[in-house]
């Protein structure tokens, strides 16, 4: 049995729009939730025209010059905008019907391709209940038609399988919202064997380390530690009437463990370093889930990615910036403070739902909304844009190359403590050694 797609009626009228607009194909993306029993379609958005096509509505007559690049270079920004508990859940394409027959082909290579791309960017690991299925939507321009199938991403041989796709009215009307503000103080060493201080790539190693601290931390619910598999909204009263009254919010606080317990060890090691990273600020943390039952491990789940993904997107974001406007990422820098992109909050109609973007401090609210229009092909007013934090920093602090004795002995030894810190009965276990060999040493010399 296929799997069923439970779809917002925006949806619906959206492709119908674009069958009218775009000959004699369209393609894009379908974005929306996962869960073990159904999956959801919230919004689609149709992939950007390059600036050769945006002269005209018209596209080439033939599939092969879909570019599978381009779609899944739009996936990976687009990915970057949701919350979450939202992901890319498919591709579409609306074609006439002697295109039809052949467009299975091209997005079977095109979910292939998104699923590749932004698995690669992830820094968490997949759950063993993630659903791996991926829509890919074919509309007939002319006769409406829906064809719906499905391809397994983890398996690459895998061949389609029937799904079914409803409309429904007010589909993410009432979904649940988890918020959290996460604090972070991330001190990242720059190894002095690294070559030309890839800064990326240090960056990308040190919240490797942070986010098993995430994956490992403890989330409280409204203050409570709740039983995975138990429903989120157990023990609460359903409100009657207007479902557009009962949309609720989960305020959450994660609790990062010191230790990873006694079943874990950890060996201290010493690292000559060249320079650091410093991440520091608060970030805003936001997911939604489906009101239909769903459980505290899903609820938790995509809040973790999501703290995951956005201080991960806002690295990638601001190195992007950095190495086009700037050059930076070479072997001779100077200290320099950078500060992250803001993340903002925008609404969409018939949704409690948000959608998500980073602003850099010298961006207006036109380019934001110019960006919402190209990605995801919706006009924001601008008052709706939301921003919802401080300024966050990032400290790169070099070490000069003619770094003295007295230097590289303070640098390796605060590399130590920084090391020792990660497991206290280490911290413990030195503590002692270091008193027994001062009384050895106060005994012989008397």
């Amino acid at each position: 049995m296929g799997r069923t797609y439970f779809v917002e009626e925006a949806v619906g009228q959206y492709l119908s729009d674009l069958s009218v607009k775009f000959k004699p194909y369209v393609t894009g993306l379908l974005i929306g939730q996962c869960s073990p029993q159904r999956d959801y379609i919230i919004r689609a958005a149709r992939t950007p025209p390059k600036e050769v096509q945006k002269e005209s509505n018209t596209s080439s007559s033939k599939l092969d010059s879909i570019d599978e690049e381009w779609i899944t270079a739009h996936a990976s920004q687009i990915s970057r905008m949701l919350p979450g508990g939202l992901l890319v859940l498919g591709v579409f394409i609306i074609a006439t019907p002697e295109l039809s027959k052949d467009s299975q082909n091209a997005l079977h290579k095109v979910i292939f391709s998104i699923e590749k791309c932004l698995t690669k960017r992830r820094l968490w690991k997949p759950a063993d209940e993630d659903v791996s299925d991926r829509a890919a939507l074919q509309v007939c321009s002319a006769t409406k038609k829906i064809v719906c199938r499905t391809y397994d991403v983890h398996d690459p041989k895998s061949s389609a399988k029937p799904a079914d796709w409803k409309y429904q009215s007010a589909l993410s009307a009432s979904w649940l919202s988890l918020d959290c503000t996460v604090n972070v103080n991330i001190h990242i060493p720059l190894l002095a064997t690294s070559p030309n201080h890839d800064l990326e790539k240090n960056t990308k190693n040190g919240l490797n380390r942070w986010t098993k601290q995430i994956e490992d931390s403890i989330f409280l619910i409204n203050g409570q530690v709740k039983d995975n598999d138990a429903e989120l909204l157990e023990g609460q009263k359903k409100l009657r009437g207007n479902t557009h009254s009962s949309n609720q919010i989960f305020d959450v606080k994660v609790l990062t463990q010191l230790s990873q317990g006694s079943g874990h060890r950890s060996t201290a090691t010493v690292q000559v370093c060249s320079g650091f990273i410093n991440l520091k600020g608060a970030v805003k943390c936001r997911a939604y889930v489906h009101n239909n039952k769903p459980k505290v491990k899903e609820a938790i789940q995509a809040l973790r990615r999501d703290i995951i993904n956005t201080l991960s997107d806002r690295c990638e974001i601001l190195f992007e910036d950095l190495i086009i406007n700037e050059g930076r990422c070479k072997k001779n820098f100077e200290r320099a403070y950078h500060v992250l992109p803001q993340r903002l909050f925008v609404p969409f109609a018939g949704s409690n739902v948000m959608l998500s973007d980073y602003k850099f401090g010298d961006e207006t609210a036109g380019e934001i909304q110019e960006r919402f229009v190209e990605m995801l092909d919706q006009f924001v007013q601008a008052e709706d844009l939301h921003i919802a934090e401080e300024f966050n920093t990032v400290d790169i602090c070099p070490l000069s190359e003619n770094v003295d004795d007295t230097q590289q002995k303070k640098l390796m030894k605060a590399t130590l403590l920084l090391k020792l810190q990660q497991n206290i009965g280490v911290v413990i276990a030195v503590a002692v050694a270091v008193f027994a060999s001062i009384f050895s040493f106060n005994y012989f010399s008397d």
